[in-house]
């Protein structure tokens, strides 16, 4: 299986040591198409100079290789605080090439990899766990917590609110006083979104 790594315009970033890394799920990776994902990542970039390496995947097995990858590969990985994750999904789950595969079938698949780390869904999927489903994902794989949306996209692409959470961390790595300081500056789109966090 062919990869696709499609690095962003590098930017001269004053002492960075945070990055996000984005994999976004896509009907083909052999299509090449600029995604609003794709883009609000260079706006991070050029605007607030938080640098990203975004991936796209189509099945689970590109999933995993390109989640190895960034572990075992990427000498930066311990600078990445969030894996964002634009893929599509029920409460629970993820869908990659019309099959569905649960945050528990995820969470063993990457076990104890991904310590200290924030996953956040972007709102193509909603994102509900019960306390032990958040539980039991964070035990696995080591995350520090989970964050999504409660309300799927209607129209309403929560990649704006994504960028400022990602923008908010350059500036303060307590995640709680993040997503504190989120509701404070974004409320009504928290709020029409269901923002929300398992730690």
């Amino acid at each position: 299986m062919l990869e696709k790594t499609q690095q962003l315009p590098q930017v001269e970033l004053i002492d960075t040591d945070y990055f996000i890394y984005c994999l976004e799920a896509v009907e083909d990776i052999e299509i090449d198409q600029v995604t609003e994902a794709q883009k609000k990542l260079e706006q991070l970039t050029l605007q607030y100079g938080v640098a990203s390496i975004y991936n796209t995947c189509d099945t689970i097995e590109g999933l995993e290789s390109s989640l190895d990858a960034l572990v075992l590969d990427d000498h930066n990985f311990k600078d990445y605080e969030i894996i964002y994750l634009v893929i599509e999904g029920e409460a629970n789950s993820i869908c990659l090439n019309d099959y569905y595969y649960s945050l528990q079938e995820i969470a063993e698949l990457f076990e104890g990899r991904l310590e200290g780390k924030i996953l956040h869904f972007s709102n193509a999927k909603v994102t509900d766990l019960d306390e032990e489903e958040a539980q039991y994902f964070l035990d696995i794989t080591g995350a520090k917590a989970v964050s999504g949306y409660g309300y799927e996209s209607q129209g309403v692409t929560s990649s704006n609110l994504d960028i400022a959470f990602f923008n908010l961390f350059k500036e303060d790595d307590n995640m709680l006083d993040v997503v504190e300081e989120l509701h404070q500056r974004h409320y009504k789109l928290c709020k029409l979104l269901d923002f929300r966090m398992y730690y």
